[in-house]
């Protein structure tokens, strides 16, 4: 068992800038997160997609937010405990005691839950049940290495539009299949890639995927018509993902479905436990990776009287501190 100032579990935007408050507050901090590279849900789902709701950026992209983000923490020297799972809270004098799933112990002085959507996973595509090969993926890490392929991206949503829209520079084709006629995709992103030369089948699914080692066709299936073979180098199912709290919905918290309730200071139902970012939920929540800095600060500055009852809530400027 050792100690720390701030276990911050979540390694999202919200994380990594509760890592450079926390240390702009004098604050020994962890981060803690499963996935074995910071960036939470971004880094994994769409750190090519452009953001344009950062205050300060007209535009940019995910994974340059979080290189920032991480760069910005920097100075006070997080500890990043990547590929690594809160597994159980209890308390030891009144503080947490956090247990990682190989066995570690962190006595903090507090914890701030910045999970995002907990652990997720990408919803499956039927057809690929028995496919095995490469050139299947729920998301693309890296726009670059599908230049020259012939794309099928499966979905309706907004995460397929945007990546026909992304892609479309780059790939040889772009085949768009969805299930049903209407798109829940956002309408102004619908006519972007309607405009473009990207081939949008509707009333369809993908009833087959062939290849051996890689994928090499898929079959197109329109409601009530004959199957259809296209040549496929990638397939990107863009179906959505499940998340669940794992391990968190069980430390006793209290829970609105999946998200966790706290107060005005981001303070959960359980001592010295604070949460911040999309996990959070509280009257009035609006999911925007803004909120969730705003958010981080709060609970962070709360947190540190909560360690040091003589410390002061409000922590300076930091153009004062260099």
């Amino acid at each position: 068992m050792r100690e720390i100032d701030v276990a911050i579990v979540g390694a999202g935007p919200t994380g990594l800038y509760g890592a450079y408050y926390a240390g702009f507050r004098g604050l020994s901090v962890a981060v803690i997160d499963a996935l074995p590279e910071p960036g939470g849900q971004v880094t994994a789902m769409y750190p090519e997609k452009a953001i344009y709701d950062v205050a300060g950026f007209p535009v940019i992209k995910g994974r340059d937010l979080v290189a920032n983000l991480v760069e910005q923490a920097a100075p006070y020297n997080p500890e990043y405990l990547l590929g690594a799972r809160a597994e159980e809270l209890s308390y030891v004098d009144e503080r947490p005691l956090l247990t990682l799933d190989g066995g570690e112990k962190l006595l903090c002085g507090a914890i701030i839950i910045t999970g995002g959507l907990g652990s997720f996973s990408p919803r499956p595509l039927p057809a690929a049940a028995a496919f095995d090969g490469d050139g299947l993926v729920y998301f693309v890490p890296r726009l670059a290495e599908l230049s020259g392929h012939d794309v099928l991206i499966v979905g309706g949503g907004d995460s397929a539009f945007d990546w026909a829209l992304a892609l479309e520079p780059l790939a040889k084709s772009i085949t768009l299949v969805h299930r049903r006629e209407k798109f829940r995709a956002h309408a102004a992103t619908v006519s972007r890639v309607q405009d473009l030369p990207v081939r949008i089948v509707v009333n369809a699914e993908i009833t087959k995927i062939h290849g051996d080692e890689r994928v090499t066709h898929a079959d197109i299936t329109v409601k009530g018509g004959a199957a259809e073979t296209i040549p496929v180098d990638t397939v990107v199912a863009a179906l959505g993902f499940t998340a669940d709290l794992g391990p968190l919905a069980e430390w006793g918290l209290e829970l609105d479905k999946r998200h966790i309730m706290v107060d005005s200071t981001m303070l959960t139902n359980r001592p010295r436990v604070f949460a911040a970012g999309d996990i959070a939920e509280y009257p009035g929540k609006v999911r925007l990776i803004a909120t969730g800095f705003g958010e981080a600060a709060t609970a962070v500055n709360n947190a540190a009287v909560v360690i040091d009852p003589a410390a002061h809530l409000f922590p300076g400027h930091s153009s004062d501190a260099g």
